[in-house]
């Protein structure tokens, strides 16, 4: 009886893992959630950062290849970055359509959230690369990245899943959504963090809704690694994709798309 209840928790618990966080499993098994009212768990994170990727020139692509081998091709790509997610101890938050949001910093709190993400962004950078160099197609990701306080909790009932909002996850949305085809874009408040291992380009007067216009930094290359071995940690350095023909190659009003969908608190 014994081993059949733990063999049903085991179960039950690698379920629970595929849609949420190891340290949300644990604090649910030990019955002391983040904060609980109405079994509606919540917590705020005052130091996170959130990334987001978005493949560019996706529709177009979409029409271009059979749908059974563009569902392999978003398989292939998510679940490279899903490995490096786990290399890098981020959490995927989601996927939605093309684009794919990782943070760091949630939900164990840790003071190198900042350059875990920076590092996975060049990272997935580089996967984009090698996979463009082997399938032939114009492949390129769009990447925002914001530093700031997000709230974090589990939502719904048959189908719940872990997710983050507030002003930090709009912005580096925006990020994204106003960045340039292969290029890293990350705000002024991810700098900060970033500035003594990175070079970036500092872009000016960013049109960002609802924020006016933001300061924007784009990432050049590293200054210094902040691994002792960035080749143990797969982010080594490559040159960016090639930015599609009739994309511009810089920031600008009129360089819009539709953003990924916002999530206000």
């Amino acid at each position: 009886m014994e081993s059949a209840l733990r063999e049903e928790q085991s179960r039950t618990q690698k379920l629970l893992l595929n849609v949420l966080p190891q340290a949300i499993v644990d604090r649910l098994a030990r019955g002391d959630g983040l904060a609980m009212e109405n079994e509606i768990l919540a917590d705020r994170f005052e130091e996170a950062t959130i990334l987001f990727a978005d493949i560019v020139d996706f529709t177009p692509l979409s029409v271009q290849l059979p749908p059974l081998e563009l569902v392999q091709l978003l398989n292939r790509i998510f679940s490279t970055f899903d490995r490096l997610a786990e290399e890098f101890g981020l959490e995927k938050i989601k996927t939605i359509g093309d684009a794919y949001m990782v943070a760091g910093g949630i939900p164990v709190p840790r003071p190198d959230h900042a350059l875990t993400v920076m590092e996975m962004a060049i990272a997935m950078r580089r996967e984009i690369n090698q996979l463009r160099r082997e399938t032939g197609l114009p492949l390129a990701l769009r990447i925002g990245i914001n530093t700031g306080a997000v709230v974090a909790g589990v939502i719904g009932i048959k189908k719940f899943s872990y997710d983050l909002w507030g002003d930090t996850v709009n912005v580096a949305s925006r990020m994204e959504s106003q960045g340039i085809p292969g290029k890293i874009q990350v705000t002024e408040a991810t700098y900060a963090y970033l500035k003594d291992h990175y070079e970036f380009e500092r872009w000016s007067n960013l049109p960002v809704k609802g924020r006016g216009r933001m300061t924007a930094y784009l990432y050049v290359r590293r200054r210094s690694s902040p691994w002792p071995n960035p080749e143990a940690n797969s982010a080594s350095e490559e040159t960016p994709a090639p930015v599609p023909p009739g994309t511009d190659s810089g920031p600008s009003e009129l360089r819009s798309r539709e953003p990924t969908p916002e999530i206000a608190l």
